[in-house]
């Protein structure tokens, strides 16, 4: 009995760690713009994060635009929430679309945050581990 508890606690840590880790990703669209995917085992509340190596044109559509969020953007940071409370659901998707000069060299300053405002602990994935935006994979 102890040991299938110990299995069912080990498969619940990594399906929550490994499969549905709170991270971010980029993928090219091939038109100048590049999709911020997200994987999260929360709801998520608001966003913000800074483009390495490229200048933001345009920030909207996606998750983001499907929840109403106010998103807006500089050269350099992306910013996203509701002004009503409204939230993206925990899962998998793309946050939001990125309008780009250049090519990114990947997301930094990474800050997600919960409907109580507390960050959920997000980490941008290159995708030089395998990840390739869909958490069944």
């Amino acid at each position: 009995m102890k040991r299938n508890i110990a299995i069912i606690t080990l498969i619940t840590f990594l399906t929550g760690t490994v499969l549905l880790g709170n991270m971010l990703g980029l993928s090219d669209n091939g038109d100048g713009t590049w999709n911020v995917d997200y994987v999260s085992d929360g709801d998520i509340a608001g966003f913000q994060f800074d483009v390495d190596g490229a200048a933001i044109n345009s920030a909207s559509g996606g998750a983001a635009g499907d929840a109403g969020f106010m998103v807006s953007s500089s050269a350099t940071t992306a910013l996203g929430f509701s002004l009503s409370g409204a939230t993206i659901p925990a899962g998998e998707g793309v946050m939001v679309v990125l309008g780009l000069d250049g090519v990114p060299a990947g997301l930094s300053g990474v800050i997600v945050s919960d409907p109580d405002g507390v960050d959920m602990g997000f980490t941008y994935d290159d995708g030089g581990d395998g990840w390739d935006g869909d958490a069944c994979s």
